[in-house]
């Protein structure tokens, strides 16, 4: 598998194809999360209204990006890298002074927009069309920052790579979900593969992860709930919408839009778990 660059300096950084990194079993499961991340993240218009949606709908109307922004010496931080950037929405919340920003993602259609976000606040901006988990041929010790908001548990096995590309001293910032985000759908219905997903990196377990490669460990809980009222039909069917590709691994999405829709008719208001960590990680 080649990488397809965008930006400059493309000799700098080079990427050695999965297949050098991973055994056939793991192989296997990382095309066909690529296949889920590429249906339900492809539409870049659709994931941003999905964004607002949770935005206007979430209980703690603090950003979560300035909760994981205040975690950071941003004084020492001038080379980042960001893990699963998607279409930029970390750095679009990001100020000026970095040397550089690389963004890698598993979606070609990403490159635009996270390019746009990071030539704004960055010297030298790249985008990388790759699918993690796989090594970053670039020297040892070289990045600040290591960021990965709302993906590692698409691809935890970038952990030991992640902790060779960072600096003695440099940070590892990771934002993922709680186990508990189900809780609600489970009330009603089996959701062990989606389960499986979050497993992979949740709050509950993201630290016994790192531990693994890491000793300076640290977490701030982000407690939020999304909130639909009777009114906010639309919205929840929406909601299920962009979930669809991962319910659909477990139940039919249509069968859960339904039964939702109609416990938000009968209740009058629902509320999901919608509970994050932030981990702070030193080399």
């Amino acid at each position: 598998m080649n990488a397809k660059w965008y930006g400059t300096e493309r000799e700098e950084l080079r990427f050695r194809p999965i297949f050098e990194f991973t055994n056939q079993g793991s192989l296997r499961y990382i095309w066909s999360m690529k296949d889920l991340v590429i249906k339900s993240y492809g539409d870049l218009s659709f994931h941003r209204t999905i964004g607002e949606l949770i935005r206007i709908h979430s209980e703690n109307q603090e950003d979560v990006r300035e909760v994981a922004k205040g975690l950071v010496d941003w004084a020492g931080v001038r080379k980042m890298a960001d893990l699963g950037c998607g279409y930029g929405w970390f750095e679009e919340a990001l100020g000026t002074g970095f040397d550089l920003m690389l963004g890698i993602d598993c979606l070609a259609s990403n490159g635009t927009g996270f390019l746009s976000a990071a030539q704004r606040v960055a010297k030298t901006a790249r985008f990388a069309n790759l699918q993690l988990p796989c090594p970053i041929d670039v020297e040892s010790n070289y990045f600040d920052l290591v960021i990965a908001a709302y993906s590692m548990y698409f691809f935890p096995d970038i952990l030991p790579e992640a902790k060779r590309i960072l600096r003695p001293g440099g940070t590892l910032l990771i934002i993922t979900h709680s186990a508990g985000m189900l809780e609600e759908g489970e009330e009603f219905f089996d959701f062990s593969n989606l389960r499986e997903v979050i497993n992979n990196f949740s709050a509950e377990n993201g630290e016994r992860a790192l531990r693994q490669y890491f000793t300076d460990v640290s977490a701030v809980d982000y407690h939020n709930s999304l909130v639909f009222n009777k009114d906010d039909g639309d919205a929840l069917a929406k909601y299920i919408d962009f979930k669809r590709e991962f319910i659909s691994k477990d139940i039919s999405p249509i069968v859960v839009k339904v039964k939702l829709l109609y416990e938000l008719e009968t209740r009058g208001i629902m509320r999901f778990n919608k509970n994050d960590r932030v981990f702070v990680v030193h080399k």
